[in-house]
């Protein structure tokens, strides 16, 4: 499986006997899982010598890592200092994944606050051009992944993320099932999950179901969309018909578990996408 879909947990595993992300590498591989996204989420503070442990444990277990970079990036902000601290927060997950061996960073890209969306797109399309052109020029190679969000006030529609992969080299969805339910209070069924691969296949043609990014998790979520996070038992999210879709549509790259049970739902989604391609 692991050369159609890898699994694997928002940060360190409950499990890891410490709490860092060498300890987490081996956790994930005692666990059976191939995949942890780090979770620089209130800041980049890792250094030079602790990436490089990172990236040799990862490469030794046969982890994938990724990255999430912090929550605190707003491409659409009217406040000069908050827009370039959210440029460089982004630029330093980016170059410390990279050093850890990460290809992917995700990031929340903007709010909308009273703009209109198109200007909104404009903007946010235009940081994330002027942020790839640092990472070209200091030789960083990662790939930037704007997420689905999951409320409604947020920038971050599965149509804005994949016209944004579409516009920008460099730029590739992380869609997040989670979030998508709760925003819209709909996909989750079967032809809904297929309706959105088709919508990246037509967007990132063939290539763009090969190296996915998702993330999945339980929402609780009302009409202002995602309140917070729920274990997969507790939520209505019918995972089992996105995992037969991802399977009927071929869909390769990695899912990470954003449970609250990270380990436990993690292992749950990777159980049942066996089960269905046995």
């Amino acid at each position: 499986m692991g050369a159609r879909l890898r699994f694997g947990t928002a940060g360190i595993p409950h499990c890891a006997p410490k709490p860092t992300s060498v300890s987490g590498v081996a956790a994930i591989r005692g666990l059976g899982l191939d995949a942890m996204e780090l979770q620089f989420v209130q800041r980049v503070s890792m250094g030079h010598e602790t990436a490089s442990q990172v990236r040799r444990a990862a490469r030794v277990a046969g982890v994938s890592l990724s990255v999430h970079a912090p929550y605190y990036i707003n491409l659409n902000s009217s406040d000069p200092d908050k827009l370039s601290a959210s440029r460089e927060r982004l630029l330093k997950a980016a170059r410390v994944g990279a050093a850890c061996g990460a290809r992917d960073v995700v990031f929340h890209p903007a709010f909308y606050h009273d703009d209109a969306p198109w200007l909104v797109y404009r903007r946010v399309r235009g940081q994330l051009r002027r942020i790839l052109r640092q990472l070209r020029t200091e030789g960083v190679d990662v790939c930037l992944r704007p997420e689905t969000m999951g409320r409604p006030s947020q920038f971050g529609s599965l149509e804005e993320v994949l016209r944004l992969s579409a516009d920008l080299d460099g730029v590739r969805p992380c869609i997040d099932f989670g979030h998508l339910h709760a925003r819209s209070g709909a996909v989750n069924t079967y032809g809904e999950f297929a309706r959105v691969l088709d919508q990246v296949k037509q967007a990132l043609g063939q290539a763009g179901l090969k190296r996915m990014h998702m993330h999945v998790e339980g929402i609780a979520y009302g009409r202002a969309g995602e309140r917070k996070h729920l274990v997969l038992a507790d939520s209505d999210l019918c995972y089992g018909e996105l995992l037969q879709a991802c399977a009927d549509w071929g869909v390769r790259g990695t899912v990470i578990c954003e449970s609250p049970n990270l380990e436990g739902d993690a292992l749950l989604l990777r159980r049942a996408f066996v089960e269905l391609n046995a």
